[in-house]
């Protein structure tokens, strides 16, 4: 199990326009908040993303990039980016293996993808761990106020 202190796994995955994010791009530039959700276009995870859209700018200011992870499509990830202006990435897990990698569990009786935010320092050290299905937009508020420590 994955652990505060730990290294994140390094993975390159397919954004929504096509493009590669890899994590490793990142080291010694910007923290990354990496979140998992179950689904695009689903309530809960509009919720997270237009949370993460609206406090986007104080992400930036805190030096981190958001990231989300899905299993859904690149064409399913454009469309739910476009849809509700989304201003960061969606990653396609489409065979769940950055999912393994980061050992992200099912929820719901292992019926759902869980929803699991990793805050990842410029260094690629997971510094915050949060596991909540039902607590949304949990995950936005936890992840600055882990940012803000990080700058402070």
């Amino acid at each position: 199990m994955l652990k505060i202190g730990d290294k994140a796994p390094e993975f390159s995955l397919k954004t929504g326009n096509g493009s590669t994010f890899s994590l490793s791009s990142y080291r010694g530039q910007k923290s990354i908040v990496l979140y998992f959700y179950p689904k695009d276009d689903t309530p809960g995870c509009t919720a997270e993303a237009c949370s993460f859209r609206d406090q986007y700018e104080d992400f930036k200011d805190l030096g981190a990039e958001v990231v989300g992870v899905s299993s859904d499509s690149e064409a399913s990830h454009q469309k739910f980016t476009q849809k509700h202006r989304l201003p960061f990435e969606l990653l396609a897990d489409t065979d769940g293996q950055v999912r393994k990698l980061y050992e992200v569990p099912r929820a719901l009786l292992g019926l759902l993808p869980g929803r699991v935010t990793f805050v990842i320092d410029k260094e690629g050290v997971i510094q915050y761990i949060f596991n909540s299905l039902s607590g949304a937009t949990d995950h936005v508020s936890n992840a600055k106020k882990v940012l803000a420590g990080l700058s402070a």
